[in-house]
């Protein structure tokens, strides 16, 4: 790799700038629709020290800002194209002790991507392929050092929840010398890391891997508890010094038309729960079944939905639509994911809107009438509003519907603790800066606060709560 990295040596800025940004091998389509097995395979080491000299090393990294945890990118990278792989590791877990992941399903196109100085020339520099690949050079020559701990402070936190935002202030907690205890509700840790994206674009092992270091750290895991049945926060208060809520957005959202009880449509969190978690798609070897899918129609246009379409058609459904009320222009899913969906054969019906199901004798969804849309003027989203066509219903034949239209948070630890401030939309109420809630010594962030939210952004605010914690436990100040 050193006499890969000296070839760039001598080059001039201006150089750097007409090198083409590195394309990701991936899988054929036609092989990888019939797999589980991740999608994208990830750079070469030349691919990667090749890439890493198109960054001009700004004297004002603008993509720094655009990431929410400010990760040194011009830092990691230069270490990259110097060949220096270990140091690049180094530096980027200074900022993020979960690079693999992120640098597999954060939206980078949107955050530090978006804000390097290149995009207005050529393309960007492909910042998050970078992350991925450092990560996994070092997981791949078992070179994984532990960060260093503090001290042991004394103090213990309960972590409830182990997806990023949990994961994160774990880590972070862990590192300033405090014994952390994390509370999983599955049988499995990862949250919604594990249950709810697909193997196909986040390797399963990855996350057990990013957990396994948590747990030489010293961070307690306790899965199969779930807080709010098993003990409440205020249980947990009696013994810890602080609580830490990061239990996510699992309540799915429904369209509330008539048939939507039918059997066969399901929410996109248990379709993906039953196949990611439960590994449904390996009956009978594991013991959750799932029917045939047959013809399905995921309805949404979010990386979700994406998810739920193309993990339809690995379990072998005979055709797939995406129904979504935009056009392709406001999809909210990643461009990469569309694009991917579309070579593996999703069928695309944009501007249509179900608006109701019928069932068979045996209740199970057999139709699904739509009605066309056209786009109006732009709503609070800034996106232009959807609205009917009068007249122009129709109906497709459908043996599986996946709704994929959102999620609101985790109602059961705001039930359980009624002094804790809920807002509107069930979201426990909680300081970005610090993760303070209404409850002194309980801290909360990620989904269960943003509402559905990307990876990289619910563990920025966790980051923010988990210094709040530190803070807290050293002073005992509300």
């Amino acid at each position: 790799m050193q006499e890969i990295a000296a070839k760039f040596k001598e080059i001039t800025p201006k150089e750097r700038v007409k090198i083409p940004r590195q394309p990701m091998p991936q899988q054929h389509p036609d092989k990888r629709v019939k797999n589980f097995d991740e999608v994208p395979l990830g750079y070469t080491v030349e691919q990667a020290i090749t890439e890493a000299n198109r960054c001009i090393q700004c004297k004002k990294p603008s993509c720094i800002d655009g990431c929410p945890v400010h990760i040194n990118i011009p830092e990691f990278i230069e270490f990259i194209a110097k060949g220096n792989f270990q140091r690049a590791i180094e530096s980027m877990k200074k900022y993020n002790m979960l690079p693999a992941i992120c640098g597999r399903v954060c939206p980078q196109e949107e955050q530090c991507e978006a804000t390097c100085v290149l995009k207005h020339r050529s393309e960007p520099v492909a910042i998050g392929r970078l992350e991925r690949f450092i990560a996994d050079w070092e997981r791949d020559h078992g070179k994984i050092a532990l960060p260093s701990l503090a001290p042991p402070s004394g103090k213990k936190v309960a972590v409830v929840g182990s997806g990023p935002a949990g994961l994160t202030v774990a880590t972070d907690l862990r590192r300033s010398g405090h014994e952390v205890t994390m509370f999983e509700a599955f049988h499995a840790p990862g949250g919604v890391l594990f249950y709810g994206i697909p193997g196909f674009r986040l390797p399963k092992r990855i996350v057990w891997a990013e957990v396994k270091i948590l747990q030489k750290m010293g961070v307690e895991l306790k899965l199969s508890h779930v807080v709010g049945k098993l003990g409440t926060v205020d249980s947990l208060l009696e013994e810890y010094g602080a609580v830490f809520i990061g239990t996510g957005a699992g309540l799915p959202y429904f369209m509330g038309i008539p048939g939507e009880n039918l059997t066969g449509i399901y929410s996109a969190n248990e379709f993906l729960t039953r196949n990611n978690l439960m590994r449904a798609f390996e009956f009978p070897t594991y013991d959750t079944p799932i029917v045939d899918v047959g013809r399905v129609a995921v309805i949404g246009g979010g990386n979700v939905t994406m998810d739920s379409a193309r993990t339809a058609l690995r379990l072998g459904a005979e055709k797939v639509y995406n129904i979504y009320r935009r056009s392709r222009v406001e999809m909210p899913a990643r461009d990469e994911e569309i694009e991917r969906a579309e070579e593996e054969g999703v069928i695309f019906k944009l501007l249509h809107n179900p608006v109701r199901y019928s069932g068979d004798e045996n209740g199970r969804v057999k139709e699904m009438e739509c009605i066309r849309m056209e786009l109006g003027e732009p709503d609070e989203s800034g996106r232009r509003r959807p609205v009917p066509i009068k007249g122009s219903e129709f109906t497709i034949d459908v043996d599986t519907v996946v709704v994929a239209i959102g999620n609101s948070p985790n109602p059961l630890i705001p039930r359980t603790t009624p002094d804790i401030k809920v807002g509107s939309h069930g979201n426990i109420e909680a300081d970005t800066e610090t993760g303070k809630t209404s409850k002194k010594g309980v801290f909360a962030a990620g989904d269960i606060v943003l509402g559905a939210a990307t990876v990289i952004l619910a563990m920025g605010h966790a980051r923010n709560a988990a210094s709040g914690i530190n803070e807290y436990l050293q002073t005992g100040k509300w």
